[in-house]
């Protein structure tokens, strides 16, 4: 399909995991996900705080998530670095966007832009 750029679109369904680029997809919006989980539960731990025991249930609970999110977001991008060619520093910066929030979606668009995410990159 042919978008009004004239790029060549690529339709892949988010439960497609038979690529690495698709799994890298999915565990990078699984990585943002969580991390809007987490500032949330953390806003209203340390901002709302009106019964900080009840408030404190949150992080309890989002944190370990987004730390497991965390986790396999570094296993799937070390393990799709090779599969994808990508170089040393694509890779570091793949590794680096998993810190900031929402840096791994930063990192997913520019990696598709630039051709790097295989079929899911803007011909």
């Amino acid at each position: 399909m042919t978008g009004a750029t004239g790029h060549t679109v690529v339709m892949v369904s988010m439960t497609d995991l038979s690529t690495p680029a698709t799994r890298f997809r999915l565990v990078a919006v699984l990585e943002a996900i969580s991390w809007a989980g987490l500032l949330i539960a953390m806003f209203f731990k340390w901002v709302v705080g009106a019964n900080p025991t009840d408030l404190q249930l949150g992080v309890q609970i989002v944190g370990p998530i987004h730390g497991a999110v965390f986790l396999a977001y570094v296993l799937v991008t070390l393990m799709v670095a090779r599969p994808l060619d990508w170089s040393l520093r694509t890779t570091g910066l793949a590794l680096v966007a998993s810190v900031p929030p929402f840096g791994s979606i930063v990192f997913e668009r520019w990696a598709a832009k630039r051709g790097e995410l295989a079929e899911l990159s803007v011909a």
